[in-house]
């Protein structure tokens, strides 16, 4: 087989996160089934856990019916504006501004 016969398309996967809390982290370790482990807190008990979108609602009822989960939410991050292009915080950039932050990234 030649690279030019096999083509294979790059598709990317929407992810969503759930944070899992435990009442003993040697169990978190069986969540590794159902995505991809992010970051477990030790001192808090919980556990970042990342799924496909898709997989999302089904896989969120499974962990939450699991004896060792204490508590299951989804994270917040996909609801959060992350372009910060001219806008900090509420406020919007003036040209004043602007101009301002431009000339100091030419600077550096």
């Amino acid at each position: 087989m030649t690279e030019s016969s096999v083509k294979m398309e790059f598709e990317i996967q929407e992810r969503q996160g759930l944070v899992v809390y435990v009442y003993h982290l040697r169990q978190s370790k069986q969540l590794r089934k159902y995505g991809d482990i992010h970051y477990v807190s030790r001192k808090m008990k919980y556990v970042i856990l990342y799924l496909n979108q898709e997989d999302f609602p089904e896989t969120m009822e499974k962990i939450n019916k699991l004896r060792f989960v204490r508590k299951v939410e989804k994270s917040k991050r996909n609801e959060l504006v992350t372009n910060f292009d001219q806008t900090l915080g509420i406020y919007k950039l003036t040209d004043e501004d602007r101009e301002k932050y431009k000339n100091k990234s030419d600077k550096k």
